[in-house]
């Protein structure tokens, strides 16, 4: 029988990549440096993981907001009081952040 650490294969696919220039105050860099020293990393690895997590956050709130927005049309169509429209959806976001 196969050790799970075994049957694990991780595959990287190449992406595409560009360089870029920024400006980073200095005692932002030296903390960025500072950080990524204590997590035995480059300090431009930890920028692209901070990058890469920034993203991830705003393109799941956008989803969320398009996801809503549609609920929101769709119910216009079959419900037709405004007020009951917006305590779905109220409640809606109520329950999502519990």
């Amino acid at each position: 029988m196969k050790k799970p650490e075994e049957e694990r294969k991780l595959y990287f696919h190449p992406r595409e990549v560009e360089a870029v220039s920024i400006e980073i105050p200095k005692d932002t860099l030296n903390s960025l440096k500072k950080v990524a020293v204590s997590r035995d990393m480059s300090y431009q690895a930890l920028l692209k993981l901070y990058i890469g997590q920034g993203l991830r956050q705003d393109s799941a709130k956008l989803f969320t907001e398009h996801v809503m927005e549609t609920t929101t049309q769709v119910l216009t169509r079959h419900i037709p009081s405004e007020e009951e429209v917006s305590k779905i959806i109220h409640e809606i976001r109520v329950e999502a952040v519990s």
